[in-house]
Parts: structure tokens; C-alpha cells; sequence
């Protein structure tokens, strides 16, 4: 096999590689903190979650909605969970 035929197959799989990996990557910016008066725009509310526990405490808790202008979002907040509600 002529070396040259070799080094340009091997030059045209690591750039096939290379834009396979930065395709993958599908990091997304972190979710916004809540602060008290902060201004949400919130257009519908797509699911909220939060850690499940036994103990009436403060959990952190996460809202994910679509924005008034169409766009996902996400923002996280402090709560007491939902234990508080059923002890008396």
C-alpha cells in the first residue's frame, strides 16, 4: 500500500472523529438559583422535581419551563419538601 494513500486515510479519520466528538458534546448552561423578586417569565411549566425524604427539611428543589418566547429554561430553588405537609 503506497504510504501516501495511508497517511490521507488516516488524516480523513481523525478529522471524521474529531467532528464526531465535538458533536457529542451536548453540555447546557447550569440552571438559574432563584432569588426572591427575581422576574420569571414563564410561559408553561414542563415538570418540577425535587429529592424524596422521610424528614421535613429544606430541599432544593427544580423548575423546568418554556419561557415566554418559546425557549426551555430551568432554575432551581430552596423549599421545605413535602414531608412538612403530612407531619403535624
Amino acid at each position: 500500500m503506497n504510504t501516501r494513500t495511508l497517511l490521507v486515510t488516516a488524516a480523513f479519520a481523525c478529522t471524521g472523529f474529531t467532528g464526531l466528538a465535538q458533536a457529542n458534546d451536548t453540555t447546557s448552561p447550569q440552571p438559574a438559583l432563584y432569588h426572591y423578586g427575581m422576574p420569571l417569565h414563564v410561559a408553561k411549566v414542563v415538570s418540577l422535581t425535587e429529592p424524596s425524604t422521610l424528614d421535613c427539611k429544606v430541599v432544593t428543589a427544580d423548575m423546568k419551563y418554556i419561557d415566554n418566547t418559546g425557549k426551555p429554561a430551568e432554575l432551581y430553588y430552596r423549599k421545605l419538601s413535602d414531608a412538612c405537609s403530612l407531619q403535624n
